[in-house]
C-alpha cells in the first residue's frame, strides 16, 4: 500500500512553510521561505501578501519533491495563518489594494478610540466576543475603505475582496482569477470583530457598526471543511481544513477537552483554554472565541494574548547588547539565584491581556547598584512567566475551571530555565510534546481528521507524547511575594503615552 501523507501549510507573521507529516505525526518534508516586514511610519507594520502568495508558489513544491512525494501520496492539505492581518483584492485582477496590514500595526489607534464612543460600542463584545482594540481586523478593513478613494464603491458592487491570509491563499490556490474559491474559516472569522459567536455567521449590526459592506466578505466555514481541491501550484490537493495559528496550536497540542490549556512562546505569547460547548464571555480581560469547529459544532475557547515574550529578549540582544544570541540569555541568568529586586514590564506598544492597555510602556523597576546583568537576564525571563501568570489566573476565574498543567510549543520553549521559572510561578507542570511544530500539525490534523486520515481526536491524543515536563518547586510564600511585586510593577506602566503639546515637546507628566 502506497504510504500517504497530510500537508500543512503554516503562513506565519515573519514566514511561510510546507510541511509534510504522515500517519504518525512524524515530519516528512518540510521548506520555508521569509517574507519581508515593511514599517512605513511608527507603529505601521506591512507585508507584500502577493510576495507570501509568490514564495508558497515556490515552496509548495519542493516540499514535495525534495521529500520524493507526489501529490497524489497527499491525503489532504490543511491551513494555518497569521490572523487579523488583513487583505483586500481585486476580484478581476488579483491585486492585491496596497499591502497587507499586519495584526501588530497600530494606526487604528484614534478610529478606535472614535469607535469607542460611537452608538452600539456597548454590544461589540456581547456579539463576537472581542474588545474594541486595533489588535483586530474589522478596523483596518474599514481604514483602508476610508484611506483608498472608491474603494468603498467597489466593496459595495463585489469588485474587492477581504480577507485574512487563509482566505488569499484558497482562493489563489483555488484559481484565483479562474475561479477562485473566497471562504474562510470559523476561527479566522472569529478575530474580525465582525462575526456572531453564536450563529457563526457575519453579523449584520456589526457590519453596520464599522461601516463594512457585506458583498467584500468571504463564506465562512468549519474548520475542518471541504475547501475544494488545488488547481494551481500543485493541482488536485484538496484542501480540508483552515485554522488561525493559534487555534492550529491547541488543536495540534490535542486540547480537546474543558480547561485543558496551551500556550505558544513566540514573539508574543498566546494562551488558549478549551471551555467546550460552553460560550464563556470574560470578565477579567480575555478573549472569547472559537477554538475549532468539527462539523455542526463548534468548540469554544478563552484566549490571552502577550505582545511581548520572545522579542524582550531579540531587543535586549539587537537594541541593548546583553548578549549576543538569544540561547545566551539562559546561560546569563543563571549566574544569579533570582532578580535581585529587578522587574521588567515589557509594554513596548502597551499591554494585551489581561490588562488591555495601550497606554502602557515598559519599565524597569527595583534597580540598584546590587543589580548586575545576570539580574536583568532574570528579570526578562521572568517577564514572560509572571505575564502568563496574569493570563492564566484569569483564565481559570473566568471559566470556573483550572488549568492542571500547560502544555507549551514555540521557539522560546528550548529554554529549559524559562520553563521551570512558568512551572514555579503558576504552581503547575509545564509539558512540551515531542513534535514542537504544533501550529502546522494542528493544521495537519484537522485536514487528516476531515478526509478519514486519522479516524477521530482519540487517535490524535495517541500521537501526542511528553518530550520535557517542568514542575513547580517554588516556595509558595516567596511565589506570593514575588507575584506582588510584579503587579505593583505592571501598575507602574499604565499612563506614559500621553498626548503631545507640540513639535518636539515633551510628553506630559
Amino acid at each position: 500500500m502506497t504510504q500517504r501523507y497530510v500537508l500543512a501549510i503554516d503562513q506565519g507573521t515573519t514566514s511561510t512553510r510546507c510541511i509534510l507529516f504522515d500517519q504518525r505525526a512524524r515530519l516528512a518534508g518540510v521548506a520555508q521561505r521569509e517574507h519581508h516586514q515593511y514599517y512605513p511610519r511608527p507603529g505601521w507594520v506591512e507585508q507584500d501578501a502577493a510576495e507570501i502568495w509568490r514564495n508558497l508558489e515556490r515552496i509548495l513544491p519542493r516540499a514535495l519533491n525534495e521529500s520524493g512525494i507526489t501529490a497524489d501520496e497527499v491525503a489532504a492539505l490543511g491551513i494555518a495563518n497569521q490572523r487579523e492581518t488583513t487583505v483586500v483584492w481585486d476580484r478581476r485582477t488579483g491585486v492585491p489594494i496596497g499591502r497587507a496590514i499586519v495584526w501588530q500595526d497600530t494606526r487604528t489607534e484614534d478610529l478606535v478610540r472614535e469607535f469607542e464612543s460611537a452608538p452600539g460600542a456597548d454590544r461589540i463584545r456581547q456579539l463576537c466576543g472581542l474588545p474594541l482594540a486595533t489588535y483586530f481586523a474589522a478596523p483596518r478593513l474599514r481604514w483602508l475603505l476610508d484611506a483608498n478613494p472608491g474603494l468603498r464603491e467597489r466593496a459595495e458592487r463585489g469588485e474587492v475582496l477581504f480577507g485574512t491570509m487563509e482566505t488569499w491563499l484558497i482562493w489563489n490556490l483555488t484559481g484565483g482569477v479562474d475561479g477562485g474559491l473566497h471562504v474562510t474559516d470559523v476561527t479566522n472569522a472569529s478575530r474580525t470583530l465582525l462575526m456572531n459567536l453564536a450563529t457563526l455567521s457575519w453579523d449584520g449590526e456589526l457590519l453596520r457598526f464599522f461601516g463594512i459592506p457585506a458583498a467584500m466578505l468571504p463564506r465562512i466555514q468549519p474548520s475542518t471543511a471541504s475547501y475544494g481541491a488545488t488547481t494551481r501550484v500543485v493541482p488536485g490537493m484538496r484542501i480540508a481544513a483552515a485554522l488561525g495559528d493559534q487555534h492550529a496550536a491547541l488543536f495540534g497540542q490535542t486540547c480537546f477537552a474543558r480547561g485543558e490549556t496551551k500556550c505558544t512562546y513566540g514573539t508574543g505569547g498566546f494562551l488558549m483554554m478549551n471551555t467546550g460547548s460552553e460560550l464563556v464571555q470574560s470578565e477579567h480581560g480575555l478573549l472569547t472565541t472559537i477554538g475549532y469547529q468539527i462539523d455542526r459544532e463548534p468548540v469554544y475557547a478563552l484566549e490571552g494574548p502577550i505582545a511581548v515574550t520572545g522579542s524582550l529578549v531579540q531587543w535586549i540582544r539587537d537594541n541593548i547588547g546583553l548578549v549576543a544570541s538569544a540561547p545566551e540569555i539562559e546561560t546569563l541568568a543563571r549566574t544569579v539565584e533570582d532578580n535581585g529586586g529587578c522587574y521588567i514590564v515589557p509594554a513596548f506598544s502597551g499591554l494585551y491581556a489581561p490588562h488591555w492597555r495601550s497606554d502602557a510602556r515598559g519599565v524597569v523597576v527595583g534597580l540598584t547598584s546590587y543589580i548586575t546583568k545576570g539580574h536583568l537576564a532574570r528579570a526578562v525571563l521572568e517577564a514572560t512567566a509572571w505575564q502568563t501568570r496574569d493570563v492564566v489566573d484569569a483564565m481559570n476565574a473566568d471559566s470556573g475551571l483550572q488549568a492542571r498543567s500547560l502544555r507549551v510549543d514555540g521557539g522560546m520553549t528550548s529554554d529549559n530555565l524559562l520553563m521551570q521559572i512558568v512551572s514555579d510561578v503558576l504552581d503547575i507542570p509545564v509539558l512540551r510534546p515531542f513534535v514542537s511544530e504544533t501550529v502546522s500539525l494542528g493544521a495537519a490534523y484537522a485536514a487528516g481528521l476531515a478526509v478519514g486520515y486519522w479516524p477521530d481526536l482519540e487517535g490524535l491524543r495517541r500521537n501526542w507524547r511528553v518530550a520535557a515536563q517542568w514542575l513547580p518547586r517554588m516556595d509558595p510564600g516567596y511565589r506570593a511575594d514575588e507575584y506582588e511585586n510584579w503587579s505593583r510593577a505592571v501598575q507602574l506602566s499604565f499612563g506614559w503615552l500621553r498626548a503631545r503639546r507640540g513639535s518636539g515637546a515633551q510628553t506630559r507628566a
